[in-house]
């Protein structure tokens, strides 16, 4: 088979353009950015950075992007000018409590308009004067990154300690990795639990900034080539050396038979491609704490399903909070499938099963629901995914991609 005709065009990852998004905003536009994510939570983000900009229209209505409400909530608050952030419906549930209360203490003016701790919020910009503050991130890691991007246009810079263990915790070394590319001094305190960021008057980024494609949306052909071991993928511009923490990919599908090859430019060290071959030996079960990489667990617990591999998934307490219920909502689904689940204390835990496809695989309205059960149309081709559309959230050409393997 030809290798050429399973070559992958990624998208590229929408964690590392938000991110520059935001501190391009604070640098007052001076890089420019390559390769940006075509995500609708990247565009929206663009848009509203850029409505932030020209002023005017005070209303910032976030759809259902929680990186994008989380991350404007923290820049609106020094931001000038009053501003109303919201969202849709399942936004409206999504917890901003952490992050609202730590911006209060920093001296920001957030009122909550309809139910506290949630959106809406009512923001009046203002300079936040105070530098030490504490933030529970155990709900999420965008809280800490929100403060981070701002904190170098605080006047004292921030002193932020994190009084439990993070979730996602990758993401908040990738934020900071971004702020010291930025000329701005970070660092930790002896027991990581603190991180000061100092003021920074004026930003020295680099002048351009090609961003990386993404680890998380890779992961779907990872799973692919799992599950057929007859097909070779590339994946194209992907390297394995990533800011992302969802690059352990590679190091969890290892243990499921895919071996995976970094193919590089001739006469070059930049990487053209990774290829992607499945079929090795593969763990009969697997334990696995996905506290860092929460992104990862539909796809590997849809992976596990297919091969028959008993899977123990942990450090999945926060998924109640995403775009769905996505513990509850992967368990169902799979149960629908004829596998047999067990979902307790942040834990989920998969046993050995005969897949029996009846009727769609339901989404509830989550990108990442659709494209981990995708993988199981290369056994079942007659699967169908219930609102195939919703993937344009992180990935618009999945299908397209993804079409390449069928």
């Amino acid at each position: 088979m030809d290798t050429n005709d399973l070559a992958i065009e990624l998208p590229s990852s929408k964690s590392l353009s938000n991110r520059w998004l935001v501190a391009n905003h604070l640098a007052g536009g001076t890089m420019h950015l390559t390769r940006l994510s075509d995500s609708d939570d990247t565009r929206l983000l663009r848009q509203l950075l850029a409505q932030a900009n020209r002023g005017g229209d005070n209303l910032y209505f976030c759809q259902n992007a929680g990186t994008v409400a989380r991350f404007l909530m923290a820049v609106l608050a020094i931001t000038p000018g009053s501003h109303l952030l919201s969202g849709d419906d399942r936004l409206r549930q999504r917890p901003m409590s952490p992050l609202i209360e730590t911006l209060r203490s920093l001296g920001a003016k957030i009122e909550c308009t309809t139910r506290e701790g949630y959106l809406p919020v009512r923001i009046v910009g203002t300079p936040l004067d105070r530098r030490t503050a504490t933030i529970d991130p155990s709900a999420s890691s965008q809280f800490v990154s929100a403060l981070l991007l701002i904190a170098p246009k605080m006047p004292a810079g921030l002193s932020l300690t994190m009084t439990a263990r993070p979730a996602s915790r990758p993401y908040i070394a990738m934020t900071c990795e971004i702020l010291r590319q930025c000329g701005v001094g970070v660092r930790f305190s002896s027991n990581g639990r603190t991180i000061y960021v100092d003021h920074c008057d004026t930003f020295a980024p680099p002048k351009t900034i090609t961003i990386e494609r993404d680890w998380t949306a890779a992961s779907y052909f990872f799973a692919a080539a799992a599950l057929r071991p007859d097909l070779r993928i590339r994946l194209k511009s992907l390297a394995l050396n990533s800011l992302q923490g969802d690059a352990t990919t590679n190091e969890i599908f290892a243990r499921l038979g895919v071996s995976c090859r970094e193919v590089r430019q001739p006469y070059r060290r930049d990487v053209r491609s990774l290829t992607l071959t499945g079929g090795g030996e593969r763990a009969k079960q697997i334990t696995l704490s996905l506290i860092d990489n929460p992104d990862l667990m539909p796809t590997v617990a849809v992976a596990c399903a297919a091969l028959k591999v008993k899977a123990t998934l942990r450090g999945l307490h926060n998924l109640g909070a995403k775009e769905s219920d996505r513990l509850s909502a992967v368990s169902a689904e799979l149960q629908r499938l004829g596998v047999r689940t067990i979902v307790s204390d942040g834990t989920l835990t998969i046993f050995p099963s005969t897949l029996r496809p009846k009727g769609a695989v339901q989404t509830y309205g989550d990108h990442r629901m659709a494209m981990a059960f995708a993988p199981l149309k290369l056994l079942f081709p007659s699967l169908e995914i219930e609102n195939p559309e919703v993937v344009t959230k992180s990935f618009p050409t999945f299908w397209q991609q993804f079409n390449t393997l069928l």
